[in-house]
């Protein structure tokens, strides 16, 4: 067999970028139009490769190169031996975006339709494959180096990574028209409330209530959908948890990250090839117990070990947290029920451990590609039932609306929940004294209960006087002095 050209081959089509990975090998300048190695050439490496004593570096990756007759020097050869080695051992044409700090999602439904979620938002990518086959070929390759198997026996794969990025793939005929494959690339750093602010998903005020509920020490739950930021903002708000207190994180895949000195991590791990040796999230919770925790935290409850994390917030460990999929606020309680039935709790136990455990709701909602703050609701046990009353909710413009539950979560924050601009309309307005008032008419002029209740306390004293002494000498009435501006006392429970 004759050794290839050094030319690019027209096998290999227009747009297939050579892509940086920065744990493999640096990346070449400008390797994309420097050299773009066919198929055929790439199939051969392999082979030689593969031939014991099997090994992948950049030296023998050259050697194979040379060996199959690529003679390139410098810049070329280099940028070859990374292509080599992203087709072998990394993610090929995905490898740039898996690298991209910004994106977060990379999905393939075919050889020319590859989407990237960047900044909350999909667009097409300019990357696309030879075919079908390379597709499916890839997906094997990641499937392998998640330690599972895809082939026509197992036909779909859920799995992690080694870097961290979650993997799901579908091979045909379940997937209709080709290979599918879906990576969720999990967060490279911590984030800050404030950076969350800055980036439109709450209000100064939002954060303010984030900021309590996660120093209060109460056990919350962050709720939404896929996608809408839940392990972004839990992991924002165990930041907050003073630095003298141990954290133990218990997840699916690791994906909660975490800027606190004392974070230790628990994670699943899947069944081999013979069924064995799997590890699910209940018995990560029960071991999480076990290690002298200051907070257990569960990165997504997705089933029966709800009732572990129940327990665990009976237990006397406060300021615990999870993630749940729910569609609002008052739908928790209803997701739990479905989570918790499995295991066999009875309906009243459950009602009664998730009113005992938990007082807090954060739910998360996506608006046009922006993740945002949506409500904050409260726990609250009422007869034989459950409910999360809602607390406060925001609208798109991060405007805070007080609801029912508002009273409940101000005392259990203890701090003022409404936004300042809606604190001063509450207040009485200044104004000149007003005259003698005719029966009622100064009462119809006041612009909330809670003045009216201010006015009534400061009537009172001068009332039970007047009836401790008796009627006036004189027949002028009693007139009350409201004065200017009402304090506010009283009436705030």
């Amino acid at each position: 067999m004759s050794a290839p050209p050094t030319a690019p081959t027209p096998a290999t089509p227009p747009g297939s970028p050579l892509a940086p990975v920065p744990s493999l090998l640096p990346a070449p300048v400008s390797a994309p139009n420097r050299v773009r190695l066919s198929p055929a050439l790439i199939d051969r490496v392999r082979t030689r490769l593969a031939t014991p004593p099997v090994r992948i570096d950049t030296q023998a990756i050259v050697a194979a190169l040379r060996a199959e007759g690529c003679m390139l020097d410098g810049r070329d050869l280099r940028a070859a031996a990374y292509q080599v080695r992203s087709e072998l051992t990394g993610a090929g044409v995905l490898d740039r975006y898996l690298a991209d700090p910004e994106v977060t999602d990379i999905l393939v439904n075919g050889p020319d339709a590859v989407w990237i979620e960047r900044s909350g938002r999909l667009s097409r990518a300019e990357v696309r494959f030879p075919d079908e086959t390379a597709v499916r070929r890839l997906a094997q390759r990641l499937a392998a180096h998640a330690g599972r198997r895809l082939d026509d026996a197992a036909p779909y794969v859920d799995g992690v990574l080694p870097d961290g990025a979650r993997l799901h793939a579908v091979l045909p005929p379940v997937a209709v028209r080709g290979t599918l494959i879906s990576l969720r690339v999990p967060p490279r750093r911590a984030f800050t409330l404030e950076r969350l602010a800055a980036g439109g998903m709450a209000s100064e005020h939002g954060v303010r209530l984030l900021r309590a509920i996660a120093t209060a020490r109460l056990s919350y739950l962050v709720t939404g959908g896929t996608g809408s930021g839940k392990t972004t903002l839990l992991g924002s708000m165990l930041g907050l948890v003073p630095a003298g207190e141990r954290i133990v994180v218990a997840e699916e895949c690791a994906e909660v990250v975490v800027d606190h000195p004392h974070v230790a991590r628990l994670q699943c791990r899947l069944a081999n090839q013979e069924s064995r040796g799997a590890v699910n999230l209940r018995t990560l919770v029960r071991q999480a117990l076990r290690m002298r925790p200051d907070r257990v935290v569960v990165g997504e409850v997705r089933g029966p070990e709800v009732l572990e994390l129940l327990a665990a917030m009976n237990t006397g460990h406060d300021g615990c947290a999870a993630t749940v999929h729910a569609n609002g606020v008052e739908d928790v309680v209803a997701r739990v029920e479905a989570l918790a039935a499995p295991a066999g709790l009875e309906r009243g136990a459950l009602h009664a451990q998730l009113a005992s455990a938990v007082q807090v709701v954060v739910h998360l909602t996506r608006d046009e590609g922006r993740r945002r703050l949506a409500s904050i609701g409260v726990i609250e046990r009422s007869f034989a039932e459950t409910e999360v009353l809602l607390a406060v909710s925001f609208d798109s413009a991060g405007r805070a609306v007080c609801g029912p539950g508002a009273d409940r979560l101000h005392r259990l924050l203890g701090i003022e929940i409404r936004e300042p601009t809606s604190t001063n309309t509450n207040t009485a307005p200044s104004r000149s004294p007003a005259p003698s008032p005719g029966p009622g008419s100064d009462l119809a002029q006041l612009e909330g209960w809670q003045e009216a209740l201010a006015v009534a306390d400061r009537l009172l004293p001068a009332l039970n006087d007047a009836a401790a002494n008796g009627p006036p000498a004189g027949d002028e009435p009693f007139v009350a002095d409201y004065g200017s501006q009402a304090p506010h006392q009283g009436g705030r429970r």
